[in-house]
């Protein structure tokens, strides 16, 4: 009895250490995910993805939040050691950091969502180096108990606006976008949007101030400062809630959008963790529960949400119908000119 005892005893002296041993061992095993991201809306990603896919998938999600070009800056000088696994960026953003060879190609037969996403968010910069995850559009707000027979992108040129427009910063994700509306509004048979830069700097009187933030416009038409001006989608809630009597407009020419994509960092560790965050991102479920909180506008097409939740977002068949994208190689392109000439001739 007492070698026994002795035995069992043993044995617990040696399966503690061991059980403690394999325990830390588990958790030393919990694999990190970073993601390079804007950081908008966080609390709501966090609640839709960060949350339900740590619990999926036994890792943890972590976030690198900034500009844009502050993030492309870091992805860069750390291109030998990269930190970030995936990263959220703009479609240009995204066509620069390829054609640096910052970015893994991304392999849609890895992805089960992938045909179910519009064709716009397929390869949105070719070369497969980006998938997009939300489209937005840029159309026109304008005050309807001030201006009437307003159908255009050219009615922001009329004389009754002088002094009551603003638009958005050359810089800002919106300014090239409305660039290129105005060039189509003044049938602009230029590529680099010469008609359109032109007609700008002519409509500089209208202009009370260029913005740089888009939150900036629910204040500008609640203290009565304007009366239109070019708008992305998603403002288009805070704008309801000023109370005063505003219309969304898809104007004749249709509106600008783009897509923010998702993109595998080149010489990441995590690529299968990666994949599996953008399958879960893209899911049909994932999308509806960040659409039904206005966190972002669907890219799978498959997603359905309510009349009043859809009248904010960019989605709906009239919507994704009057969508007109700007190139990404074009943009890239053509940016530093836009930039001089706008410096030189709208700003001033």
């Amino acid at each position: 009895m007492k070698n026994a005892l002795k035995i069992r005893t043993g044995l617990l002296t040696l399966i503690a250490p061991l059980t403690l041993a394999l325990s830390g061992g588990a958790h030393a095993q919990t694999r990190t995910l970073t993601v390079s991201t804007f950081g908008l809306n966080q609390a709501l990603f966090d609640k839709n993805v960060t949350v339900p896919f740590e619990a999926k998938c036994g890792c943890k999600l972590v976030y690198e939040v900034g500009n844009t070009s502050d993030r492309l800056a870091k992805l860069d000088a750390r291109r030998a050691n990269p930190n970030i696994d995936l990263a959220l960026l703009s479609s240009a953003a995204a066509l620069e950091a390829s054609q640096k060879g910052l970015l893994d190609v991304i392999n849609p037969a890895k992805l089960s969502n992938y045909s179910r996403l519009y064709d716009f968010a397929k390869d949105p910069i070719g070369g497969h180096y980006a998938v997009g995850y939300t489209v937005y559009s840029v159309g026109l707000v304008y005050r309807t108990d001030k201006v009437r027979n307003f159908k255009s992108w050219q009615d922001l040129w009329r004389p009754d606006l002088k002094g009551r427009i603003a638009l958005p910063n050359i810089t800002t994700t919106q300014g090239p976008l409305t660039l290129m509306m105005a060039n189509a509004a003044w049938n602009g048979p230029d590529a680099d949007f010469a008609t359109g830069l032109q007609k700008l700097a002519a409509v500089k009187g209208n202009i009370v101030t260029l913005y740089n933030q888009s939150a900036q416009l629910a204040s500008l038409f609640a203290q009565e400062e304007i009366w239109a001006a070019p708008a992305p989608r998603f403002v288009w809630g805070n704008l309801q809630k000023t109370g005063l009597p505003l219309r969304w407009l898809v104007p004749a020419e249709g509106q600008a959008a783009d897509v923010n994509v998702m993109t595998l960092v080149k010489g990441s560790k995590n690529n299968d963790l990666a994949y599996q965050l953008m399958d879960f991102w893209l899911s049909k479920d994932v999308q509806t529960n960040l659409a039904n909180d206005l966190a972002d506008s669907p890219a799978n097409k498959t997603v359905l949400i309510s009349a009043d939740k859809g009248n904010l977002l960019t989605y709906g068949v009239r919507q994704i119908r009057s969508l007109k994208f700007l190139s990404p190689a074009q943009q890239l392109k053509q940016r530093t000119d836009w930039v001089e000439f706008w410096n030189k001739n709208v700003a001033r």
